[in-house]
């Protein structure tokens, strides 16, 4: 995105609407600047129609910025990716897909948010400290499609440097690393620029118990639970 100098009165409007924090004042003129590193290309600027001159203009956006746009804008058609979504509905429909079995955990962690952004480079050092943990990532997900190691949580380079509003990794590990896989992101944290948010998923035993509860509270991990309940509208799921 970037800003047509002859329309813009620098009114200042469109500085509180961007996502990734890119528009600012120019110093040497009463105009507003773009600064084009920061830029999420969410589109947001231009989109919400604050610009009283309409002076924001599309730029062509070709591999791997167009990278960006795919995971910042709402409207985004996630060609960049092959499949829509920043992430997969499986967790919450585990019911049905029967992605996460019994002795398993399900992990997403989700990367960014609006007004902080990311970078893939931030998010590849998050993949690869769990991947270090043991987990495997759920192959049906665009950050996973961006993946250049799928087993080391490593990315392609071309897309390292690339800066979005948020993403989502999903993943999974056996019960028993659980808390391996708390403390790689409990140490990564740490490391990167920018935020992040983890939720996890297990399977309730025939007792009604919750694994991934009772591993968590025995380590004194703070957590909000959530429940999800099948009501019989999806195909039956193996115990196993």
């Amino acid at each position: 995105m970037r800003i047509n100098e002859e329309k813009c009165i620098g009114c200042n409007l469109c500085i509180p609407y961007c996502c990734g924090g890119a528009i600012a004042e120019a110093e040497d003129r009463d105009k507003c600047v773009i600064d084009e590193d920061k830029c999420v290309e969410c589109y947001v600027c231009k989109w919400s129609g604050c610009c009283p001159k309409d002076a924001f203009e599309e730029t062509p956006l070709e591999w791997p910025r167009s990278v960006r746009h795919t995971f910042s804008a709402v409207k985004a058609a996630f060609s960049d990716t092959r499949m829509d979504g920043r992430g997969t509905k499986e967790m919450k429909t585990n019911d049905i897909t029967g992605r996460f079995r019994l002795g398993e955990v399900g992990f997403t962690v989700d990367v960014g948010r609006p007004g902080t952004g990311t970078s893939f480079a931030d998010v590849e050092k998050i993949a690869m400290a769990v991947a270090d943990a043991g987990v495997s990532f759920v192959e049906d997900n665009p950050t996973t499609r961006l993946m250049e190691d799928g087993k080391s949580g490593k990315f392609q380079a071309d897309v390292r440097g690339e800066r979005i509003l948020s993403c989502i990794l999903e993943f999974k590990t056996k019960e028993e690393h659980l808390m391996k896989v708390v403390n790689a992101l409990r140490a990564v944290a740490g490391d990167v620029d920018t935020v992040f948010s983890v939720g996890c998923i297990s399977r309730c035993r025939e007792d009604g118990t919750i694994p991934v509860k009772a591993l968590l509270d025995e380590a004194g991990v703070f957590y909000r639970p959530n429940g999800k309940v099948n009501i019989g509208l999806g195909r039956p799921l193996s115990p196993y």
